[in-house]
């Protein structure tokens, strides 16, 4: 029973240590339909109806794959995916009406891994989320540097063994800059996200420094990248 011509029955299962989904479609009744035939296929997911919202949800969550709609009204999913790809190696397949070839071969030349023309088998389209995820190189899910380890699926920080405490802030703060290790986290990322906005970045920034470096105001992990933003420098990142 295709997704765009008919409704779905059953209930979403859910499950912590599953994949994590990003829907992005304005159709609120696909994004309901797939939230709840991806939940039964095993995987977490999270939906949103456009990508002003996708940016955001991005900005502090770490996802395995994303499903993105190519019409949609605003910023329209090819814009989206350019975002994705400028910032992380997350797979990504698109939706789109299949007379949208065009769209299509633009898509992919941007990254896209993959496209499914509407309407469309749920099934196939978890098939085809499955086979991303297998050909994915591995992402990150523990980051080392030095004594430090920080776990992104516990957001736990431990300091040699032992648990570090840290505040809801500094925990959001901490986890959108170790999915990226190495890499510098535009400030406009960081003040996207509605817990920690524009003048709490450097407060933040300031007390996780005390709580990581032997001399904050010379960093050694936290490092402030002039006019950019911030990086993270991991000595080791492990996959799952």
């Amino acid at each position: 029973m295709a997704i765009g011509a008919h409704s779905l029955a059953g209930e979403p299962r859910q499950d912590d240590d599953a994949p994590h989904v990003l829907v992005v479609d304005d159709d609120q009744r696909i994004r309901t339909l797939l939230e709840r035939f991806l939940r039964k296929e095993g995987f977490r997911v999270t939906a949103t109806a456009d990508a002003t919202e996708a940016r955001r949800i991005l900005s502090g969550l770490v996802f395995d794959a994303a499903v993105v709609d190519v019409m949609m009204p605003g910023e329209d999913g090819l814009s989206l995916l350019a975002h994705m790809k400028a910032t992380g190696e997350m797979p990504v397949l698109m939706l789109t009406a299949l007379a949208e070839a065009e769209h299509r071969v633009q898509g992919l030349t941007q990254g896209a891994d993959d496209y499914l023309g509407k309407p469309f088998e749920p099934q196939e389209l978890s098939l085809r989320l499955k086979n991303m995820l297998r050909r994915r190189p591995e992402v990150a899910r523990v980051v080392r540097f030095g004594a430090f380890r920080f776990d992104l699926k516990r957001e736990e920080l431990t300091d040699d063994g032992t648990l570090v405490r840290l505040t809801e802030r500094e925990r959001r703060l901490l986890r959108m800059l170790a999915s990226r290790p190495g890499a510098t986290v535009p400030r406009q990322d960081l003040v996207a996200d509605e817990q920690l906005g524009d003048r709490a970045i450097d407060v933040q920034m300031n007390r996780l420094r005390r709580k990581l470096e032997d001399n904050p105001a010379d960093p050694r992990y936290l490092q402030t990248v002039r006019g950019l933003g911030y990086r993270l420098v991991a000595d080791i990142a492990d996959g799952p």
